[in-house]
């Protein structure tokens, strides 16, 4: 397998913005995610700069920022603002606020405006329902099923993403991204699973020629890294 001959989108996600502008120079992934959590390790200090920055660099392709209020009215009006840093930005609004209360009003409103939406933090089916029954289907839109963390709660997050891309293909306008990837086999899962975006980190997208290589030379390409890592330790037992 060539890892360029994937069907899925490869978004990459981060909030380096010399990392993202290198990596949208290359050509290959075909968005870019962030969170408030990835800008906080990234030392992101002003998020509106950081943002035009970024829309002003990267033009061509889906740029998600994420509200961080937690009030309805006020992540309305984040939107708005975010959204008009650029035709590429998909606003990301989580599937509730910490309250635990719907988003769903928010996003049939911001929908019905005509903001592109990367609906967040979606778990489960019934959650990507209620979504997917409050956006306007003339408008493009991404349902974001954090798969990593579905399987670290010892689920398997394939049956989920299955469903949530069949009924994202009855909604028309609306496409699945597998999120919070933890191993690259992800993006294998992904694809199967009929997801039509599959975010991942700068590491992941490193390793993504390591698809479909040879296991003997896979396997003496580590036992040569250990060896080297060994004497370059100055390791010795005899």
């Amino acid at each position: 397998m060539d890892y360029r001959d994937l069907k899925i989108d490869i978004y990459a996600d981060g909030a380096d913005i010399k990392k993202m502008i290198a990596e949208h120079d290359k050509g290959f992934v075909k968005g870019f995610t962030t969170n408030p959590t990835l800008m906080k390790k990234a030392g992101v200090t002003d998020y509106k700069t950081f943002a035009k920055e970024a829309a002003g660099a990267i033009k061509d392709v889906p740029l998600s920022f994420e509200v961080f209020s937690d009030e309805f009215d006020l992540m309305e009006k984040e939107a708005k603002i975010l959204a008009d840093y650029g035709d590429n930005i998909y606003v990301k609004i989580p599937v509730t606020n910490t309250k635990g209360e719907s988003s769903a009003d928010l996003i049939r409103t911001l929908s019905s405006d005509g903001l592109k939406l990367n609906v967040t933090a979606v778990f489960t089916t019934d959650q990507a329902k209620a979504v997917l029954d409050a956006l306007d289907p003339s408008h493009p839109s991404i349902v974001s099923i954090f798969a990593g963390r579905i399987t670290n709660a010892g689920i398997d997050a394939e049956p989920v993403i299955s469903e949530v891309a069949r009924m994202c293909k009855e909604h028309g306008n609306s496409k699945v991204l597998w999120a919070s990837s933890r191993e690259l086999f992800n993006v294998i899962q992904a694809e199967r699973s009929g997801a039509d975006i599959i975010t991942l980190t700068d590491d992941l997208i490193r390793a993504l020629p390591t698809l479909g290589k040879d296991l003997d030379e896979y396997s003496l390409d580590t036992v040569k890294m250990f060896y080297n890592d060994g004497r370059a330790l100055g390791f010795k037992i005899l």
